[in-house]
């Protein structure tokens, strides 16, 4: 039976004036107005938007559902406003659940007034004998009570050990395995139905889940890949190989769809194990290096040999520098339709240059980025200026360089670190703390729909949009009035102009409240609401 919605208001580059649209197996059949909608689907069954906002669905395009479930069912300590209060939270919850380990994520001392993180003395007075794991806000190190540490006998003679402070780099890989042993198979499956849950609720139908033997682990992806659900999850191993044969073999045991996510290169700024150039403003170091140069290249290397996406975890300057060499001399070796066809990608890319970008675009590497990191860390007192300075912070995040340069883009939460809500992604790029380096409501809507797709290899120039013959992926949002968005003032003229055929978008200034979802449909099927 056909499904024929009406009285709403139909996004659609096709049929940009829209107000029904009718599907039918699966598929967008037809757009345009409610009369002829009705004459031409007479037997359809009726839904009447009642002025809801008919949109793609949103992808998101770089997430670990598992630690987002743990993170929405368990402590959350990203509303700690200082060492004493993150400790008061950690100790409300422990009493609340007396039993088993205590997962927490989210703290952020950078803007508390003493920029402390808790220690492992810290976690004992308030867990005494029982495993705690508490991750930074961007999972790249972790406060570890004595207890889980225990776990784990190799521990001390780890990189990133230390016996007070959090955890990084290998320590922290090994304290995190150690944590998620202690987990049940019910409560991994709790967590991947909650993330995934509130993942439609958003208005998302797809996630990319960036997993890897130091992420989750295998076990946990297998089981994450074996998931029936309405959201579909699109799976990258973070696993470095030499070989085109191993690169192959290694995609056949997983399922993944590509030896890529997060393969890391770095780290993160927030945890100084980001890979710089130049030392940070705040430590006399410049961060950590997981691949050099020669592991890069042979990663690559054999990926694009056996026609499989590769792709790292990149942040700062002096890791995007090696990946970007790296894909300098893969690209001289295997020449640029090669390595362009594969669809290599690169997570975060923060600090990029302008010949980089130009280098990607060429190459067709696409930018898996997220701009609720610029939302959340950006600014003159951001985290990225204490990090860096405020000369080097201006220069992070930068979406419109990458796009000028002609490098795709796809918009993603990095979950549990951001918020997963699409249109706070969409808003952050679109109102980058610094200007230049924003894009339009569009170009960033794009990125966190048909982007997404592309990123995961369809290119099929409907998936992602509503237009006849284009999978009936969509979602309905309650929203206010709407808007047709540019950056100048003579376009933005244009685009409101009804020949420009250009559809309009909900407003979405700092003050206006984000639409909210009503209902999500992935290929006709409702799964949410």
């Amino acid at each position: 039976m056909s499904v024929l919605l009406v009285n709403g208001r139909i996004h659609s580059p096709s049929h940009p004036d829209a107000t029904a649209m009718a599907v039918r197996d699966g598929v967008v059949a037809w757009l345009g107005g409610d009369d002829v909608g009705r004459a031409q689907f007479p037997g359809a069954q009726v839904t009447d938007l009642d002025g809801g906002f008919v949109a793609p669905a949103f992808v998101d395009s770089h997430v670990h559902v598992t630690a987002t479930g743990l993170a929405l069912g368990g402590l959350d300590l990203g509303a700690a406003t200082s060492l004493s209060h993150c400790l008061k939270l950690l100790a409300d919850h422990a009493r609340a659940h007396p039993h088993g380990p205590v997962w927490g994520h989210g703290w952020d001392e950078t803007a508390w007034p003493e920029p402390i993180a808790p220690s492992t003395d810290d976690l004992d007075r308030v867990l005494g004998d029982r495993p705690g794991y508490v991750t930074r806000v961007d999972v790249h190190s972790a406060a570890a009570s004595t207890a889980l540490r225990r776990l784990d006998r190799e521990l001390a003679k780890c990189g990133g050990f230390d016996a007070q402070r959090p955890l990084t780099t290998d320590a922290h890989h090994r304290v995190r395995a150690a944590a998620r042993a202690l987990l049940t198979a019910e409560q991994r499956a709790q967590a991947r139905a909650a993330a995934l849950d509130a993942a439609a609720a958003h208005g998302i139908v797809a996630v990319h889940e960036c997993a890897g033997p130091d992420i989750a682990g295998l076990r946990d992806w297998l089981e994450l890949r074996d998931t029936s659900h309405g959201v579909d999850v699109i799976g990258y191993w973070g696993q470095a190989v030499g070989s085109a044969d191993e690169a192959r073999a290694l995609v056949v045991a997983t399922g993944a769809r590509g030896l890529a996510g997060d393969l890391f290169v770095d780290g993160a700024l927030g945890s100084r194990t980001a890979w710089l150039q130049r030392p940070y403003a705040d430590a006399d170091h410049c961060g950590t290096t997981y691949l050099d140069a020669d592991a890069i290249a042979a990663h690559v290397g054999a990926c694009t040999e056996a026609q499989v996406p590769a792709g790292f975890h990149a942040i700062g300057d002096g890791a995007v520098s090696a990946v970007v060499d790296a894909l300098s001399s893969v690209v001289k070796r295997h020449g640029i339709a090669a390595v362009a066809r594969c669809g290599h990608r690169l997570e975060h890319l923060e600090m990029v240059s302008a010949g980089q970008a130009a280098q990607l675009g060429s190459w067709g590497v696409i930018a898996s980025v997220q701009p609720n990191f610029d939302a959340r860390w950006g600014g003159e007192h951001g985290m990225y200026a204490r990090r860096l300075g405020a000369q080097r912070a201006r220069l992070l995040n930068p979406f419109a360089l990458l796009a000028s340069q002609g490098v795709p883009l796809a918009f993603g939460s990095d979950s549990p670190v951001t918020s997963m809500n699409p249109w706070e992604t969409v808003r952050a790029a679109a109102q980058h703390h610094t200007s230049e380096s924003a894009v339009s409501v569009r170009a960033a809507f794009a990125a966190a729909t048909r982007g997404g797709w592309r990123a995961s290899g369809i290119r099929d120039r409907v998936t992602g949009t509503l237009a006849p013959g284009a999978p009936a992926s969509y979602a309905v949002w309650d929203t206010g009035p709407l808007a047709h968005h540019a950056p100048a003032d003579a376009v933005t003229r244009w685009s409101a102009d009804p020949r420009s055929r250009v559809p309009p978008l909900p407003r979405l200034g700092a003050d206006a409240p984000l639409p909210r979802c009503r209902q999500t449909v992935h290929r006709g099927e409702v799964i949410y609401g």
